[in-house]
């Protein structure tokens, strides 16, 4: 299959937009320090501006559906459309930002370990298994552990747009723009890390569908970084 040649991170208008993509990436260990989420299942959190999350996959293999709202206005959130048109390319990485329904910036890509992440599918969803997984029991999927975990925000399922999907692998065929989902690429201990721009109220999953994940479900683990923390690593 024929993928699509596409710009790095740094090529056209979006240069201005980036910060360090030469960041040397921390070694990010277990130390007690990261937080649990349990297989197909998801948590909602706040994510202050200045603050980084990093996302890790403990056991390789294992996406994690990332979703950012406005702790100030639930109203706005993460869009795709918008960060995609905004960077000009489908596949992000370090130095990129992910922007809202509003054109404001909400989280910068500071570190990332894998490369290859999705930003087009919706998350799975009950509806997902039903059409895409007729053999499979029936499960809420992200899109009903996000909805769970944000409602306590006031978040409603019919607001949940695409999410971030960290570590999601879904290459596109550059001549017929057909996609195929294929297991991702991120091994064991690999990472991707957010700054936030704003202060955010973040939903994360450890995702429940089959073929994301190459057919086993296992954990996600967070961490937040606190801004002073956050300010050191990037220095160095």
């Amino acid at each position: 299959m024929d993928l699509p040649v596409l710009p790095q991170a740094g090529d056209g208008p979006a240069r201005r937009q980036r910060g360090n993509p030469r960041r040397q990436a921390r070694i990010v260990s277990d130390n007690g320090r990261s937080r649990h989420i349990a297989p197909r299942s998801g948590t909602a959190f706040e994510l202050k501006a200045g603050e980084e999350l990093i996302v890790i996959d403990p056991e390789g293999g294992q996406v994690a559906d990332l979703l950012a709202v406005s702790l100030d206005d639930i109203k706005e959130m993460l869009s795709s459309g918008r960060t995609l048109d905004y960077a000009e390319r489908i596949y992000l990485t370090t130095g990129d930002k992910l922007y809202s329904n509003r054109s404001n910036v909400m989280l910068e890509i500071v570190e990332d370990t894998v490369g290859r992440h999705d930003f087009l599918l919706t998350p799975c969803s009950e509806a997902t298994f039903r059409l895409c997984y007729e053999n499979e029991p029936p499960h809420q999927g992200c899109h009903g552990n996000l909805a769970a975990a944000l409602a306590p925000y006031g978040v409603t399922a019919d607001a949940i747009p695409v999410a971030f999907n960290c570590f999601m692998n879904v290459p596109v065929d550059g001549k017929t723009g057909r996609f195929k989902v294929l297991p991702p690429l991120s091994k064991a201990g690999d990472h991707i890390a957010f700054r936030a721009e704003m202060d955010l109220v973040i939903g994360l999953t450890a995702c429940s569908a089959p073929a994301s994940n190459g057919g086993s479900f296992k954990p996600i683990h967070y961490r937040i970084v606190a801004k002073e923390e956050a300010r050191v690593a990037s220095a160095g």
